[in-house]
This record gives structure tokens, C-alpha cells and sequence, in this order.
């Protein structure tokens, strides 16, 4: 599947930080250009919480952008 914009939603926002949360029937968001749609509304150490596989198997993961740079957003497992 692809990303969906109207499936990510911001939670809280505070001195220039973004918690996110992300819905999908996807079990992955880790992809190559998964969330480059969403480079002009995420920035580097913004935080976003995913349900994944709500359709299968759901779960929850926490993510955190490591990058945003010319439209193309990475991000990582997030680890406390």
C-alpha cells in the first residue's frame, strides 16, 4: 500500500517539535520514499506512533524522522 496524508495526525506540538500518529493497514512504514509525501509537514526528531497491520495483525511502533531532505524522509525504529 501507499501512504495516506489524511492517516497521519498530530498530536501535540511544542518549541518546534511533532508527535505524530500514523494509521495503516501496512506492516511497515520503513520503506524506501514510504513517507516522502509527508516531507513538508515532518522534520528531523519529530516523533510519530504508528498502529501497523490494523487489517491483520495490529501493532504499535514508535518511530522517530533521523531526516528530512529534499522531499525524502527517513526514519528509524525509535529506542529508548
Amino acid at each position: 500500500m501507499a501512504f495516506k496524508p489524511n492517516d497521519l495526525s498530530v498530536l501535540a506540538y511544542a518549541n518546534n517539535f511533532t508527535l505524530w500518529h500514523y494509521t495503516t493497514t501496512d506492516a511497515d512504514v520503513t520503506g524506501t520514499g514510504y513517507l516522502n509525501i509527508a516531507s513538508d509537514m515532518v522534520r528531523a526528531n519529530d516523533l510519530i506512533i504508528t498502529s501497523l497491520d490494523t487489517d491483520g495483525s495490529p501493532s504499535t511502533s514508535f518511530y522517530i524522522v533521523s531526516d528530512v531532505t529534499d522531499g525524502a524522509v527517513t526514519v528509524a525504529a525509535f529506542t529508548a
